[in-house]
């Protein structure tokens, strides 16, 4: 249940549906099986699985939905060898070179032979809608993961006023002076983790674990340009996580303070336990996303908005 990464978005306009038109907007596109010709397939599943009856979970004025992908998997190694097999063939048989329009109808062709054979995967990503404030996080780290689920969630509820959350310090910056001064705003403890990046074109890139941030090593290697593009965070002793310089938060991991207060809350009660994880999370978000835009400068909100 408990978020373990988090790409933040933000509305730029009130949110232009309602949870009745949310709940009934996912039942009209539920999540399925891959067809014996289909690549993949993306619907919306129940957030808690078996734990749960609709497809938003809704607790304190936060929405918890879930999105499933299930896709065939075709091995590159095996279309490739499939497909010089069949060009082999055709070159011995008519004599003649197989080029490239021909290869892409062929390998299109042994693509859908070898679909109803490929075995599937399940994918399930999930996202927090905050409609008061105005956001919506998503549990991962990829921009694709969380691009097909806003796509999907677009197309079904046709409109959706949305845009990455953005700061007006480029993190990088942000996070190079906290390591250099050894101290970050309120409310946040600097770790023992951090990636350097040279800002040259073709820069290297130094990775520490278990390090001493404010050691001379370090600081020699921002002191010659280097800037801090990941750096291990604790905020408020709830939260420890990786921020990045593109705002994607990594590894989170909630205290076992709130774990252990959902758990109290949930009791032996599975479904209890989920919502109340959920509760403590959501309203936990709802504290770190704006102490976190304040650390960066504050929220960049583009003109006209």
């Amino acid at each position: 249940m408990w978020f373990r990464n988090l790409l933040l978005y933000r509305f730029s306009q009130t949110i232009p549906f309602s949870e009745a038109e949310l709940i009934k907007a996912l039942d009209e596109r539920p999540s399925r099986a891959c067809g014996s010709q289909e690549t993949h397939t993306l619907g919306w599943t129940t957030p808690f699985g078996r734990h749960s009856e609709n497809r938003v979970q809704v607790a304190d004025g936060y929405w918890l939905i879930a999105l499933r992908k299930e896709e065939r998997i075709l091995p590159g190694s095996v279309v490739r060898d499939g497909l010089a097999e069949k060009v082999e063939e055709i070159e011995a048989r008519d004599g003649r070179k197989v080029y490239k329009k021909e290869r892409d109808t062929l390998k299109d062709e042994l693509v859908m032979s070898l679909l109803p054979r490929a075995f599937t995967r399940t994918q399930t990503t999930l996202a927090c809608v905050a409609p008061q404030e105005g956001w919506i996080a998503i549990d991962s780290a990829s921009s694709k993961r969380a691009e097909d689920l806003l796509s999907l969630l677009r197309e079904c509820t046709g409109s959706l006023p949305l845009r990455p959350l953005n700061v007006k310090t480029a993190p990088a910056a942000c996070m190079t002076d906290w390591v250099k001064t050894s101290e970050a705003p309120e409310g946040l403890i600097i770790g023992d983790e951090c990636e350097l990046r040279d800002t040259s074109e073709d820069g290297g890139v130094i990775r520490c674990k278990r390090q001493d941030l404010a050691s001379d090593e370090i600081q020699q290697h921002l002191t010659v340009g280097k800037q801090v593009s990941q750096l291990s965070l604790q905020w408020q002793e709830k939260l420890n996580f990786t921020l990045d310089d593109k705002l994607i938060v990594k590894r989170l991991k909630f205290e076992d303070l709130l774990r252990e207060e959902a758990d109290d809350q949930g009791a032996d009660d599975m479904a209890a336990q989920l919502d109340a994880s959920f509760t403590i999370m959501a309203k936990t978000l709802s504290e770190l996303i704006p102490s976190l835009t304040a650390a960066l400068g504050g929220e960049e909100i583009p003109q006209g908005i």
